[in-house]
């Protein structure tokens, strides 16, 4: 039987309790799941290096052999054919989102043939208001944002 592979790309700035919450759901899905870091091509201003943020992910994940951090270039589609991987997971926690992964999951069907399809995951109620870049504002206030980062 073939291994069912997925993968979860973004660029984790930082990894918060709503991207695992996402993952952990994910997990049961698939035989083996590929965290896609975006790597250091990318010209975000104040982004730590993709080897930083892909440390951080392994170690919260080091007990778990389904799981593999990896950093990407691209296209997330062609990061998924490189996996070998069928299908892309993301995380919804609005109406906002869902409109966004609705229209790349779509183009993503279009380039791929049908190849590649978007798992697209709810967010806990809970967190649907958590998000890297609302970390990265409290933080840049002085905020203790612990409790909005997974436990390592």
């Amino acid at each position: 039987m073939k291994e069912k592979t997925g993968i979860f790309v973004g660029s984790f700035n930082p990894f918060t309790i709503g991207h695992d919450s996402i993952v952990r759901r994910a997990l049961p899905l698939f035989d083996h799941l590929v965290i896609g870091v975006v790597g250091d091509h990318v010209s975000k201003p104040g982004i730590p290096p993709a080897a930083e943020r892909m440390k951080a992910i392994k170690d919260l994940y080091h007990d778990e052999p389904r799981i593999e951090v990896k950093p990407y270039y691209g296209l997330a589609i062609d990061f998924a054919r490189e996996e070998g991987a069928r299908f892309i997971v993301k995380g919804v926690r609005s109406v906002k989102d869902f409109e966004y992964e609705r229209e790349q999951a779509d183009m993503n069907r279009q380039l791929t043939n049908g190849e590649v399809e978007t798992i697209l995951l709810y967010s806990e109620p809970a967190l649907s208001s958590v998000s890297s870049s609302m970390v990265r504002e409290l933080q840049h206030f002085g905020v203790d944002v612990e409790p909005f980062l997974p436990k390592r």
